[in-house]
């Protein structure tokens, strides 16, 4: 069984949509991250940098592990899919995985807090953020221009940049013209593990995207 902490954040979908896909059982435990619930001593030990998702493996001696990239491989190689074992499509899944966790998720973080709720509209910021974010959905496109999915096949790399490239609207980042990226956003919305990823910690009151934005944006890394 993997207890799993997580609130809803790009990052926290990439596990929960990992353990969908992988079909692990698991718990979930929704932090509130405007309460610093991420900061007390109690998850401090089980991830250093408090920051959320984190997991605890309750069928390997309480293995505790931190940072979203490093929780996908560990449950792909659990489970023994979604993440190949030989060199070269391994290494392929792993580059377009550090695509999101370098660049897709740094540009689109800082592009949401300078979009939606940095207290004074800095335009130059906006553009540099929004722009990146956009070439590198430009990068996929033309990956995905060349396969079904960002690797060989289906894998946690697609995983990650979806749940990331999803909310692309909230950062402010168009993808029109995009076709393939489209193709793909749309075959990865249809997938039920996905829809069910998404949704973990379900919706347990009604919150508009700007406060709970206001409320993670200090706390979350990207």
């Amino acid at each position: 069984m993997i207890d799993l902490y997580t609130a809803k954040t790009p990052n926290g979908y990439k596990v929960s949509v990992t353990l969908e896909e992988l079909d692990l059982p698991y718990t979930y435990h929704e932090l509130d991250l405007s309460a610093l619930k991420q900061k007390e001593d109690w998850f401090l030990k089980i991830t250093p940098n408090g920051r959320i998702p984190a997991i605890i493996d309750r069928d390997a001696d309480d293995f505790a592990i931190f940072e979203s990239g490093a929780i996908m491989m560990y449950l792909a190689d659990k489970a023994g899919r979604l993440l190949p074992t030989e060199t070269k499509a391994r290494s392929r899944v792993m580059q377009w995985l550090m695509f999101q966790m370098g660049g897709i998720g740094p540009m689109m973080g800082q592009a949401n807090v300078f979009y939606r709720y940095h207290p004074e509209k800095i335009q130059p910021a906006i553009d540099r953020y929004q722009n990146e974010s956009r070439r590198l959905f430009e990068v996929l496109d033309r990956r995905l221009s060349e396969n079904t999915w960002l690797a060989d096949d289906y894998s946690i790399a697609d995983i990650a940049n979806w749940c990331w490239v999803r909310r692309h609207e909230w950062s402010g980042v168009s993808i029109d013209g995009l076709t393939h990226l489209q193709r793909w956003m749309q075959a990865m919305a249809a997938r039920p593990a996905c829809a069910r990823g998404v949704n973990i910690p379900p919706e347990s009151e009604i919150v508009s995207d700007n406060e709970r934005a206001k409320e993670i944006s200090k706390f979350v890394d990207t």
